[in-house]
């Protein structure tokens, strides 16, 4: 007699009740492994030939076990304790093709870890290294000096091999090969944790300025000790690979490690200043500065003109159809709106990061900055634009191939330095910018923002250099105070004789001797002030 068919329904449950007693086992196992110091699970991979473990760790582990590329082995001869550097000579030059490590970066990436919530570090390359690797006589090593296992030991929890566990114990030593200031940072914010301060650095690990502590970062972020003391618990991504692999001799196993650092290093391009500028999400004056290259009449692209804003670059080429470049924009950002929102740059010198503003304020700010740029492009100088004019006619310098109007305005510094002065007169004098381009229309109609490079210009000797016939970059700050007093914002008998003299500076073509406004030699106290709009 045939036995009755089950109904589908109670296979269906027994099928599920074995994979989650499958599943409990497996729990249970792996609970067993894990709760073990010496242990980590990871994935085995392969590429191009070298096997590694992926997994993860504790920031806490990380800052504790793991070491910088300079203390293995191979590098301590030439090892600097001071800077965790290796010192460069001829002889090894040949065997380190690291970066120094720049020690002030650490206060700034151990402070984004503690105050920014959304913080995230790509995972990092390690070095597995055992004792018996630098011991020529350890039984490891076969009569032809070559490895007879690898430096990491890997127990696999499948049939394949492709899951496992990776030993870690106290006697094995882990170096960063990539991630050596993502390092830093950690052991920084876990030194903050623990001592409740942290040293600024110079970048040779000289102690710079004052400590930094959870106290300040609290009244500056509202951070506070509980959330902190999580942190160290969170965990980072790790790629383990073996400084040594069966099969290997010593020098195999150098030259392998070390090829691998040089690639993964010469991959790392670092960032220009414009690129950051487009990147940054955090950095309220970078953000107004991009919505106004992207929306602005005067500075967006649009079809059938050449593009006015160079992304990259923080400079201008004599030829380049640009106006401006991202880098410029972001500066004049900063130094227009920094007196009204003086919440968005850090409230100290003492690098702490300064956190995303609100959209509400994000919005003011955009609209305050465009303002700006509305004014800006009433000014006759831009308006040429609309005429057709190319921004290489009005920006070069009379002596330069082609021969321009050498406009101050069309040089990133004078921007910036333009931009800064309206900032102070506005938001610190109270005047308004109606009144400021009433009167700066009528002074650009008559030519002075133009031919910085001859003597008549209140420009010449401030932004314009003329014994190397270039733009003097370091006049800026000099040049933001011309603009304030000729717009009437400075009234201080002193601070305007003060000017004075640095405008003689400036000026001074020989030992005792300057070029006067009117393009003659005078003695450098004879050089005035040009006269107030």
């Amino acid at each position: 007699m045939n036995s009755p068919k089950k109904p589908k329904s109670d296979i269906a449950k027994q099928i599920l009740e074995r994979e989650n007693q499958d599943r409990q086992a497996l729990a249970l196992l792996l609970e067993q492994h894990l709760t073990k110091n010496d242990q980590i699970l990871v994935q085995k991979i392969e590429m191009g030939g070298s096997e590694a473990y992926l997994g993860s760790v504790t920031l806490e582990w990380f800052a504790r076990r793991v070491r910088f590329a300079s203390r293995l082995p191979l590098f301590r001869e030439k090892f600097n304790s001071d800077t965790d550097n290796v010192e460069i000579d001829a002889e090894s030059i040949e065997e380190i093709q690291q970066r120094s490590l720049d020690w002030s970066r650490q206060a700034p990436l151990a402070q984004y870890l503690a105050v920014r919530k959304n913080h995230k570090f790509p995972p990092v390359l390690v070095v597995v290294n055992q004792p018996w690797v630098d011991n020529p006589k350890a039984a490891q090593w076969d009569t032809n000096k070559q490895a007879r296992q690898s430096a990491t030991e890997f127990t696999t929890l499948d049939q394949e091999g492709r899951i496992g566990l990776l030993n870690v114990s106290e006697e094995v030593t882990i170096f960063a090969l990539d991630g050596q200031h993502r390092l830093m940072g950690v052991q920084g914010l876990i030194e903050l944790i623990q001592t409740g301060k942290l040293q600024r650095y110079k970048k040779d690990k000289k102690p710079l300025g004052g400590l930094i502590t959870v106290e300040e970062l609290s009244k500056e972020y509202q951070v506070d000790a509980a959330y902190l003391q999580n942190l160290a618990t969170e965990k980072i991504g790790i790629e383990f690979i073996s400084a040594v692999v069966a099969g290997e001799t010593r020098e195999q196993a150098r030259r392998r490690v070390r090829s691998i650092f040089v690639h993964v290093n010469l991959m790392a391009v670092p960032l220009t200043k414009g690129q950051l500028a487009q990147l940054d999400e955090d950095n309220g004056f970078a953000i107004v500065a991009r919505k106004i290259a992207v929306t602005h009449p005067l500075l967006k692209d649009l079809e059938g003109r050449n593009p006015r804003v160079n992304w990259n670059s923080a400079t201008v080429a004599a030829q380049s159809t640009v106006l401006t470049t991202l880098q410029a924009l972001k500066d004049m950002s900063v130094r227009y709106l920094e007196y009204k929102f003086p919440k968005w740059k850090s409230s100290n010198n003492k690098n702490l990061i300064p956190m995303r503003p609100e959209d509400e304020q994000l919005e003011e700010g955009i609209e305050t900055f465009k303002e700006l740029f509305d004014y800006l492009n009433s000014l006759p100088s831009y308006q040429k634009l609309e005429q057709g004019v190319e921004t290489y006619q009005l920006r070069r310098f009379s002596h330069e191939k082609g021969a321009g109007e050498g406009n101050m305005l069309f040089r990133p510094v004078g921007q910036v330095a333009f931009a800064h002065a309206l900032g102070i007169l506005v938001f610190k004098k109270g005047l308004s910018l109606k009144t400021i381009f009433k009167k700066l229309r009528k002074y650009d109609k008559e030519g002075g923002f133009s031919a910085m490079d001859y003597p008549q210009s209140p420009w010449y000797g401030v932004l314009y250099s003329p014994n190397r016939k270039r733009v003097l970059v370091s006049g800026r700050d000099l040049a933001t105070k011309l603009i304030v007093y000729i717009l009437g914002g400075i009234e201080d008998r002193m601070e305007r004789a003060e000017l004075r003299m640095a405008v003689a500076d400036g000026r001074e073509v020989g030992r005792n001797q300057a070029m006067s406004f009117e393009g003659t030699f005078v003695k450098p106290r004879e050089v005035g002030l040009p006269p107030i709009l």
